[in-house]
């Protein structure tokens, strides 16, 4: 469970900073403030989206302080993990990369990392609402942009 752990947010961090030392240094980060404040995590509820939270809160703190007028558009984006990639992974990355780092941000945490709204919701600290209605949007927008693609 921990490595499976591990990897998620190493992935995630991954397509957030775009550079694997940078992802690394995020998941070490978040593991070690979530160490430190463990005695504030509420017992029953979901440890991986109190993760997930805490690496967002990383990377959006640590892109402030080096960028500040760039924070909200490098949110979320997303790279290939792949060493060599299909046309298909580019063209999917392409569409992604077109999308609003909000919509982006929530595709990811639920079609590539798995979490449900309720989760997401936590993790981004937007209403449920909220998360439905940027996935929706989202799902359809990468429709139309990938149906370009295949024209």
């Amino acid at each position: 469970m921990k490595r499976i752990l591990t990897r998620s947010l190493l992935r995630f961090g991954l397509r957030l900073a775009g550079d694997s030392f940078q992802a690394e240094d995020l998941v070490q980060e978040t593991l070690l403030l979530a160490w430190r404040g463990f005695a504030r995590f509420e017992p029953g509820t979901n440890v991986r989206a109190w993760l997930f939270r805490i690496l967002l809160n990383v990377f959006r703190q640590q892109r402030r302080k080096a960028q500040p007028a760039l924070a909200a558009e490098t949110l979320a984006r997303a790279h290939p993990v792949a060493v060599s990639p299909s046309r298909e992974s580019v063209e999917v990355r392409q569409a992604l990369e077109r999308l609003g780092s909000d919509q982006r941000t929530v595709l990811l945490l639920a079609a590539v990392e798995g979490f449900t709204c309720r989760e997401i919701s936590e993790i981004l600290g937007v209403p449920m609402g909220t998360v439905m209605s940027r996935l929706s949007r989202a799902r359809e927008a990468m429709r139309e942009l990938l149906s370009e693609v295949m024209l």
